[in-house]
């Protein structure tokens, strides 16, 4: 069974689709497949399906959703060796149900695979192969996570925490970037990147570094003084001490045309700054 969900959804038995168009066989599927091979509780499926507010039916009506979930799977199967069946792959246990991936691919696991590589990389100061690892990682990516698939309370909880094992993988293949000296090639994709991301205060602080980096400590300080002004007027906060620190050593840099015995100065003062979870708020 090959499995994606950063992105759209797409569940294959055999090369051929099993991920259904109904919404909630939909959801049910997404579900079951963010967690194959483990069991997915029926109180955690009936929750995404309704909410707080199950009807009495929950779990007749879950169970038909299997039943389908298990024909699409059956016919899939015919195209195989005919050693497994539906019950094999979407299995009923004590109190869930389990997709039996069969050993097959998941974006998720060879995701999670890929920026381990590429955060190991990074601690031994291996950042070349920091930098690849954690690109192929988020090559995976071709949209939000389930993008097609109208979530409930438990799948826009994965959602959400999917999106942050992202940004933490894009946080550290720019760190890595910037490392290598890569900060002109860094522009144009920061530039979205804070837009998008407005309080995030990492992403604005390696475009900061890399503005200072290319001679244009002008724009770096501009980009310092938008990101204090949203703060203060979204969050009601200042700036980390590290951002803080940064802006001072821009502040007290060469004149542009003369960073480059400064930037490691720069890179110093926003190196290990931590980002709080209360300012990865997307605008």
């Amino acid at each position: 069974m090959d499995i994606d969900v950063l992105g759209a959804l797409a569940v294959r038995e055999n090369g051929i689709s099993i991920t259904p168009t109904a919404p909630k066989p939909r959801q049910v599927l997404a579900l079951l497949a963010l967690h194959a091979d483990q069991v997915v509780p029926v109180s955690a499926l009936i929750e995404e399906l309704w909410g707080s507010m199950p009807p009495r039916s929950a779990r007749t009506t879950l169970q038909t959703y299997v039943l389908q979930l298990r024909a699409l799977i059956a016919t899939a199967l015919e195209e195989g060796d005919g050693e497994r069946t539906a019950k094999d792959v979407l299995v009923t246990l004590p109190g869930g149900y389990l997709l039996n991936s069969g050993g097959g691919t998941s974006d998720v696991r060879e995701f999670d695979r890929l920026a381990g590589m590429g955060y190991r990389a990074m601690d031994a100061g291996d950042f070349p192969v920091a930098a690849r690892r954690l690109r192929e990682a988020l090559a995976l990516w071709s949209g939000p996570a389930f993008a097609d698939v109208q979530g409930g309370v438990q799948l826009d909880m994965e959602t959400r925490r999917l999106e942050e094992t992202r940004l933490c993988a894009l946080d550290q293949r720019i760190e890595a970037d910037l490392k290598l000296g890569r900060h002109r090639e860094l522009l144009a994709e920061l530039t979205v990147l804070v837009s998008r991301y407005r309080t995030h205060e990492n992403l604005h602080g390696q475009f900061m570094l890399a503005l200072h980096r290319s001679g244009r400590r002008g724009e770096a300080l501009d980009v310092y003084q938008r990101l204090r002004a949203t703060l203060v007027r979204d969050l009601g906060l200042e700036p980390s001490t590290a951002l803080r620190r940064l802006q001072r050593s821009i502040l007290m840099a060469a004149p542009e045309g003369a960073v480059g015995k400064q930037a490691p100065v720069a890179a110093a003062a926003v190196a290990g700054a931590g980002v709080r979870a209360d300012r990865l708020v997307r605008a």
